[in-house]
């Protein structure tokens, strides 16, 4: 199990802006090893209750929420990460379990005995979670990201685009899903995760490009065009 606590901001930035952005953050930090050219894909099944409880409580702005999702990074792929993030205070804690393909093809059709095998207690909190409040696979959000690092502080600036969902099929491993998009094609999110503080020479690089503040995640970002909020 592996657990990360930190401060995460998310901004909506135009494609022009991206890209000069893009351009800055190569030259002073680090570039992520799966950039590529156009950078990596990542696909992740979010699960939610039958009432959508948690959707409806990043939307309400609550101070005590959680997601919980299933991330992959190709359809190929023999494993998954079970992921829960949790707000708290002006900290967002996520811990992750690695699973197996045929473990995560078996959470993605809301069997969640799986877990069971695991000796983590998280694992063991997941699975009361799931079961009792009878969370089941909602919607699937897939996206390219570039990342970029700074060791210093560990900041770890995104530039995701491309956001794509679909909820008629919850196999995070297919091959090909009918996707509808979540954001106009010429927006990303950008993301800003760092622990303690922002370093300078990264707040001045940010501060040069015109983005607006995003309040709700990726997830509600694509239940939010079938249910008809945003937030």
């Amino acid at each position: 199990m592996n657990e990360v606590l930190r401060q995460e901001k998310k901004f909506f930035i135009h494609q022009a802006d991206a890209a000069v952005l893009r351009h800055q953050l190569g030259a002073v930090m680090l570039r992520d090893a799966h950039n590529g050219a156009q950078g990596y894909r990542i696909r992740s099944l979010y699960f939610d209750t039958p009432d959508d409880e948690d959707f409806a409580a990043k939307v309400d702005g609550l101070e005590l929420r959680r997601k919980l999702r299933l991330r992959i990074y190709s359809p190929a792929a023999d494993f998954a990460m079970l992921e829960m993030k949790q707000k708290q205070g002006p900290y967002q804690r996520k811990r992750s379990l690695r699973v197996s393909r045929e473990e995560a093809a078996r959470l993605c059709r809301g069997d969640y005995r799986p877990l069971l095998d695991h000796p983590e207690d998280f694992a063991a909190e997941c699975y009361a979670l799931m079961h009792c409040r009878c969370y089941r696979p909602k919607v699937i959000v897939e996206y390219l990201r570039q990342a970029f690092i700074a060791r210093e502080n560990h900041i770890r600036i995104t530039l995701d685009g491309g956001i794509v969902a679909t909820e008629t099929c919850c196999d995070v491993f297919a091959p090909q899903l009918p996707m509808y998009p979540v954001l106009d094609p010429f927006r990303l999110v950008l993301e800003v995760k760092y622990n303690g503080f922002l370093l300078s020479y990264c707040k001045q690089l940010l501060d040069r490009v015109e983005r607006s503040e995003l309040s709700v995640s990726k997830y509600c970002l694509a239940r939010g065009v079938s249910l008809g909020s945003e937030g």
